[in-house]
Parts: structure tokens; sequence; C-alpha cells
């Protein structure tokens, strides 16, 4: 695999190669940093997005390196039946499914007294509920593989003085207890199960929609480190969260944010 002079500076994990991933909302944005990171570690990475174009663009970036080609499928993850198909998909074409990154959300800004039901339950569905389903999915392959790593994104949001934005902050926040409940159900069975609080990170999306002088000048207030936190920063603790370096790690709130909770 091609590596870069930046990327040696990092770690590489044997215990990652040839292992078979799938994440949601791979196509840009953090998932896209988490697909390409875990492909350049060796892993057989099946992706699902909406984003059709953004996949494509991804798909074509990896194709000029020599990392495994990662599969992708499109599946909308509020239609369950869809992802269930699609984690299929990505078995039948990769193998074993062993490493879950429950990804995929939806931070659209809302005022409380504009949601109806409909927008909750849509935010719930993006969010939260398919964490839930994709691992009841994946988990009789990893009982069969003898163990497996899923890692749930949570987010800083729940933590801190957010507004503008409570149903994702809920649903959030419910990724936290999901996580711990399902760690004790599923650690008989050596299924790890984590979440991964990002604070705010610098992707494409936020650049251009979010980030102003006056975030900016609050983020260098309450942030302990003062450098803008980048997709790779997160996507280092996946793959820790995902190797064999993590094994007795699991129910755990793993925090990239520069010290700001």
């Amino acid at each position: 695999m091609t590596v870069t002079q930046d990327e040696r500076r990092y770690a590489v994990y044997p215990s990652l190669r040839d292992r078979v991933a799938f994440v949601s909302g791979g196509a840009t944005g953090l998932g896209s940093e988490f697909v390409s990171a875990m492909a350049a570690q060796g892993v057989r990475v099946g992706f699902a997005d909406i984003d059709v174009a953004g996949a494509e663009r991804l798909l074509d970036r990896l194709s000029r390196t020599d990392c495994p080609k990662p599969l992708f499928v499109e599946a909308d993850v509020r239609d369950i039946a869809r992802l269930r198909t699609a984690i299929a998909e990505v078995t039948d074409g990769l193998g074993p499914i062993s490493i879950l990154v429950n990804n995929a959300a939806n931070d659209e800004r809302h005022d409380s007294q504009a949601v109806d039901e409909a927008y909750w339950d849509n935010a719930i569905a993006v969010n939260l509920k398919h964490h839930f389903f994709a691992t009841q999915t994946v988990v009789p392959g990893m009982r069969a593989l003898g163990g497996g790593s899923i890692i749930n994104l949570g987010s800083v949001s729940a933590h801190t003085d957010f507004v503008g934005l409570p149903a994702y902050v809920t649903a959030k926040a419910g990724i936290e207890g999901l996580t711990r409940t399902l760690a004790r159900e599923l650690g008989p069975d050596r299924i790890r199960v984590n979440c991964l609080i990002p604070g705010w990170i610098f992707t494409e999306r936020q650049l251009a929609q979010f980030v102003t002088p006056e975030t900016l000048a609050k983020l260098d207030q309450v942030q302990s480190l003062k450098d803008n936190i980048t997709p790779a920063d997160v996507a280092r603790m996946v793959l820790w969260l995902a190797a064999d370096d993590s094994a007795m790690c699991t129910g755990q709130k793993w925090i990239v944010d520069g010290g700001w909770m």
C-alpha cells in the first residue's frame, strides 16, 4: 500500500489486515475518512450512503492507491430493510463483517418550536435507529467469527451548550445508552461496542455551512488544544477501536474534541 511521509508518523495495525468492515454514511465527511483510513490498513471496506456522486469520487480517489478497493452499496439507513440487504451485499462481496462503524447522521439545524412528529421521527431514524438495527444484523456473523468491534458515532453536542438541534442532540445522547447496554449484552461473545464522540470536526460541509469567525472564536475559548480537529484525527481513533490493540475496551465513550468536554 502507498504510504505518504506524513502517514509514517502514525500506527499500523496488523490485526486489521484482511478484515471486513461496514461503514454507514461512508461517501463524504467523516465517513469517507473512515473508509480511506481502514482501506489503507488493508481492511476490506464496504460502505453505504445515499450520496452516489460522493461515493464515486471517493472510489476514484482510492483507485489511484494500492489499497483494497472498497465496495459501495447505495442505501438509505432510514430504510431498515434496505440497510439489512446492503449489509448482506457487503458480506457476500467481501466476507463476514467483523467491524461495524455506525456513522450516518444529519445534524441539520432546527428550532424546537418548528419540529413536528414527522421531523422528529426522521431525525431519530437517521441519527439513532439504524445503529441498533445494523448491530442486530451483523451480530450473528460476528458471533460466528468469535468476536468483533462495533463503533457508534456520538457527538459532543450531547454534552455541551449546543442549541438549535434538539432532535439530533437527543438521538446522539441515546447512542451512548445504546452503546452501554449492547456492550453488556454482547461482551460474552467477544463483541466490543464503543461510542466515539467527535468534537467540532472541520469537514468540507462544516467549513462551507457552519464555520464562521464567531464559531472559530468559540472553539478557541472552549478547546484546551487550540488546533482545528480534522477527520483524520477521528479516523485514527476508529482504527484503534477496530483493531485488537483495544481488545479489552468496551462500553466506553472515546472523546476526540481537543479537550472541550
